[in-house]
């Protein structure tokens, strides 16, 4: 029976969500890989044991993770109930509903049947009485707004959710979004947008001060570029990679160019005392615009040094200027 680590709220650093009362992990750890019927279940014990001891408090997922889609609520509802059960009060457990996931009508995008139906099926196969955070994982383009917001909204007022939360929304759609939600008295608590330093339409486009003007929290997902912004591809292609096996990162993608970049950033991170990995984490947190980073992981080592970087989340103008002048290049 696992017992957690006593220590474990020492080190990891947490930040208010938005304008709300809660404090989220500035390391989060996402389900999206590794947690599937496919992988070994022993293995993701041990990275949500090893995240939990280091004081990792919030794991987020969605209805259609695996492969097979519903196998990692699945797999992680039987380690909550096998093992994590008596410490579900410090959890922050969140999913979410928007991408295909049964067939007909009513398993996709944003109806209330679907977003209804889609919850209740998570709930149980997670063994949960409530989620803390429950998305809309895309816009839907067909589905009036205000009858998604009104399902998250009473979401919240049935109990099933304590707070909800938006994915992959833009900064016009979010403060659109944000209006319904605080007028049906449930606060947008958080949005979910794809940010990393080689990719920085959120930053750009305007989401991030959205997300500000609003009161909402945010926590940007492939933090490291699916693996790009780490040292797993400076020396060639690995056969056991994403990349190799064209899975959300394809091999064509990774140029020489961008190699190059990714070079140069590894030697700012070399003379700041951290990998790259550490340091493009620690600079979507830059300034505190972004509340939480949500990390992916094959194997618990890769938990343990990325927490690392919350000993090391400052920049001085002369790092920050010459991390600019590399990616003015990209």
């Amino acid at each position: 029976m696992y017992v957690a680590n006593d220590n474990r709220y020492n080190e990891m650093q947490y930040l208010r969500c938005g304008k709300s009362g809660l404090l989220l992990p500035r390391v989060a750890l996402g389900l999206w890989h590794n947690f599937g019927s496919v992988d070994r279940f022993e293995n993701m014990k041990e990275m949500l044991f090893e995240a939990f001891d280091r004081g990792i408090t919030h794991f987020d997922l969605a209805n259609n993770y695996g492969p097979v889609p519903g196998s990692a609520e699945e797999n992680f509802g039987r380690i909550l109930d096998s093992d994590l059960r008596p410490y579900r009060d410090e959890l922050i457990i969140s999913s979410k509903a928007g991408y295909d996931m049964w067939p007909g009508p009513y398993g996709n995008w944003g109806s209330r049947k679907y977003m209804m139906a889609s919850l209740d099926q998570s709930l149980k196969r997670m063994k949960l009485d409530y989620v803390d955070i429950f998305y809309h994982h895309r816009p839907d383009p067909n589905t009036p707004l205000e009858e998604t917001m009104g399902a998250l909204s009473d979401m919240v007022k049935q109990g099933k959710a304590l707070y909800v939360g938006l994915s992959n929304y833009g900064p016009e759609q979010l403060k659109e979004a944000a209006a319904i939600l605080k007028a049906n008295g449930t606060p947008l608590l958080i949005t979910q947008p794809f940010y990393h330093m080689l990719d920085r339409w959120a930053e750009k486009s305007g989401l991030l001060d959205a997300a500000q003007e609003v009161g909402a929290g945010v926590i940007c997902f492939s933090p490291l570029a699916q693996g790009v912004l780490t040292d797993r591809y400076l020396e060639g292609i690995p056969k056991d990679s994403r990349a190799a096996r064209n899975h959300f990162l394809h091999e064509s993608s990774i140029t020489e160019h961008k190699l190059s970049i990714v070079r140069r950033l590894k030697e700012i991170a070399n003379g700041r005392g951290q990998s790259l990995a550490e340091m493009a984490l620690a600079w979507d947190l830059r300034g505190d615009k972004v509340t939480t980073v949500l990390i992916g992981a094959s194997r618990k080592e890769q938990i343990a040094e990325n927490v690392k970087i919350v000993k090391h989340l400052e920049f001085t103008e002369e790092e920050l200027a010459a991390i600019e002048a590399v990616l003015a290049d990209y």
